[in-house]
């Protein structure tokens, strides 16, 4: 068993860039959701009527979160946001992915219908190019994509060409201003 961290190492936040794709992601997953006005006819319809029974809203909300699932994914994808947080890739990257699909596996039943109904697929694409959703959708694929393996090496490597570039260059500065300051006074 691990000892505990020492507080300096847990206030460190790792993967800030997928932190905040994260959480851009399921801001804009939950507004498509909301900005569409379904979500006051499923609770009208399902949830209204059993309100005085806990265990069977309970269960009904949950059904209703799953069969919307991008609601449901962008609690997912904030989830991934936290664990990127706790410097906990692996699981991190399994919820963003999940969250992603499941909204991704919505979409395309929802292009499906399109499709059938209508005979392109437009109907549904273009609205949703220019919807949150959509957008939602893209920043979640980037903040897993971000949080893979190769992408973690990049940004390791990154990081260490950059204190590397600054230590090169860092004194050379510092002394330089030392060097004026000292004929000046």
């Amino acid at each position: 068993m691990r000892p505990p961290k020492p507080w300096w190492q847990l206030t460190r936040i790792k993967h800030r860039d997928a932190i905040a794709l994260c959480v851009l992601s399921a801001a804009l997953l939950l507004a498509g959701e909301l900005a569409v006005g379904i979500l006051r006819e499923i609770y009208a319809q399902y949830l209204e009527p059993v309100q005085s029974d806990p265990a069977l809203f309970l269960f009904r909300a949950i059904l209703a979160a799953f069969a919307f699932t991008t609601a449901f994914g962008a609690v997912l994808v904030l989830l991934g946001g936290w664990y990127f947080m706790q410097g906990k890739v692996g699981r991190g990257r399994f919820l963003v992915g999940l969250g992603v699909g499941l909204t991704s596996l919505l979409l395309v039943s929802r292009i499906a219908y399109a499709t059938l109904v209508f005979g392109t697929p437009m109907a549904y694409l273009i609205p949703l190019a220019t919807s949150l959703t959509g957008v939602g959708l893209l920043a979640g694929a980037v903040a897993h994509t971000l949080m893979g393996q190769y992408a973690l090496l990049a940004k390791k490597r990154m990081a260490v060409v950059w204190r590397r570039w600054r230590r090169a260059r860092g004194p050379r500065r510092r002394g330089a201003r030392r060097g004026r300051s000292a004929r000046v006074g």
